[in-house]
């Protein structure tokens, strides 16, 4: 369920994105899934077609423009929730090798849908503090994070998993003040800050962490404070 294609196109063309016939089937086969189990359980609020394109694709496709993301490699998006942005990204880019984390396994179950029906990723049920002290501990080339927990937090969440060289992407709104102390205290250093405009003019913030060294291993918290 996401706009017409002549809409769609005309959407993204207005920041320079183009997509294939392939991926807008995917895209649609995606958001379609996506607003079905919304029926049955709490995914999104968003669910018209041009409110998807806007707030859903075309603002998961912007984090290729204003973050420093490798071209390929392995990335994870923490906190996944309905798979944003996570499976977008893999759709227009599939050579990444994505993880899809989230700590509610009903979400986890219909991403494995998702998986399974449109294009393949790895979903992995778990909090991110736990996978920041496990196997997926600095694994990944790049951690990326839509969810609403303040950058702190998020920073916490994130950087343990990243790999040194590698980033912490977290896409925020406007309002929150952003300190890179916290990213500091966990090997990493803030290298781009990128405010931009959603059609309709909803504000939109994109911050990129380089990792500069490994995470202490104290982090992340047992329990980490919001």
């Amino acid at each position: 369920m996401i706009a017409e294609r002549n809409e769609f196109d005309r959407i993204m063309s207005g920041y320079g994105i183009s997509i294939s016939d392939e991926e807008y089937d995917r895209f649609e086969k995606y958001t379609d899934m996506l607003i079905e189990k919304n029926k049955v359980m709490n995914l999104t609020r968003i669910v018209t077609p041009e409110d998807i394109t806007v707030k859903h694709i075309l603002d998961s496709l912007l984090v290729f423009r204003y973050a420093d993301l490798p071209e390929s490699g392995r990335v994870v998006d923490v906190g996944t929730g309905a798979g944003l942005p996570g499976v977008v990204m893999k759709i227009h880019r599939p050579q990444l090798e994505m993880t899809l984390m989230d700590s509610l396994l009903k979400r986890i179950n219909f991403l494995k849908e998702v998986s399974d029906n449109v294009i393949p990723m790895e979903c992995v049920h778990s909090r991110a503090e736990d996978a920041g002290r496990g196997k997926y501990r600095e694994v990944y080339d790049a951690a990326v994070a839509r969810a609403v927990a303040a950058f702190p937090v998020l920073c916490e969440y994130c950087i343990p998993l990243v790999k040194v060289g590698g980033v912490f992407v977290a896409m925020k709104g406007l309002n929150e003040e952003i300190d890179g102390a916290k990213a500091a205290q966990l090997g990493g250093e803030i290298v781009r800050d990128e405010r931009y405009e959603l059609p309709g003019g909803d504000g939109r913030r994109i911050i990129t962490v380089r990792k500069i060294r490994p995470t202490d291993k104290k982090y992340p918290s047992r329990k980490i404070k919001s």
